[in-house]
């Protein structure tokens, strides 16, 4: 049985744009320092970085029907997140279903699962993350689930919640916490733009470093 949780609001354009040609980093460290999905969920190709709404998916192992009945409900600026439970024995996605998900107007698409046809994946144009790849190939028998909560890469991501990608990595905003990340992401690029002129000027130790180093007890051997 596939199930379809209720319909949700997408991000506003004008949210949306806010965060755009934000780095991966950058909003981490707005978030407190945290949103990453783990590590191995890693671009596919060289795709182009991206920000949208989280569109999430949930699919028992080796099977794709949930990703597929997907296709149903997808809203322009969509990012589709298919959790597999991270089965790792077969691919969950191929260039079939992303190529249409992409007609549908998903903007990219993530799984902690593995994909195949990785070239046809590039010539859709559409940045794809998976924890990697095999050509063996799922079942469409279901259960599954679109637009519920799932947790992916070892972070909850609900319908809604702010997803951004690019060459380093996927973080998830939840829809809650955009506003306080956006006030603090000004913040997060002052310190940013100050280091990085430090280092260009030659800078070999933060102005921080050595008052921390004092309040955090660290002493010296002689």
């Amino acid at each position: 049985m596939i199930t379809f949780g209720p319909d949700f609001p997408r991000l506003p354009p004008e949210t949306l744009r806010a965060f755009a040609d934000t780095p991966s980093g950058f909003l981490v460290d707005a978030l407190g320092r945290s949103g990453a999905l783990d590590h191995r969920i890693k671009p596919v190709w060289d795709g182009p970085a991206f920000v949208g709404t989280a569109l999430p998916v949930w699919t028992t192992a080796r099977d794709n029907l949930a990703p597929y009945a997907a296709l149903k409900v997808i809203q322009p600026g969509d990012v589709v997140l298919v959790a597999t439970g991270e089965f790792h024995q077969a691919s969950v996605l191929g260039d079939l279903v992303i190529g249409m998900m992409r007609n549908a107007g998903a903007i990219a698409v993530v799984t902690d699962g593995l994909v195949r046809d990785v070239a046809g994946i590039r010539e859709t144009g559409l940045p794809a993350y998976a924890w990697g790849v095999s050509p063996n190939s799922p079942y469409k028998h279901g259960p599954g689930g679109i637009a519920v909560p799932i947790s992916i890469g070892g972070v909850m991501v609900a319908p809604g919640d702010l997803v951004l990608g690019d060459s380093e990595g996927v973080v998830i905003a939840p829809r809650a916490a955009i506003e306080k990340a956006l006030a603090e992401l000004d913040a997060v690029r002052a310190k940013e733009r100050k280091m990085d002129a430090a280092v260009r000027g030659g800078a070999r130790l933060p102005d921080w470093l050595e008052q921390t180093l004092s309040e955090k007890g660290v002493v010296y051997a002689k």
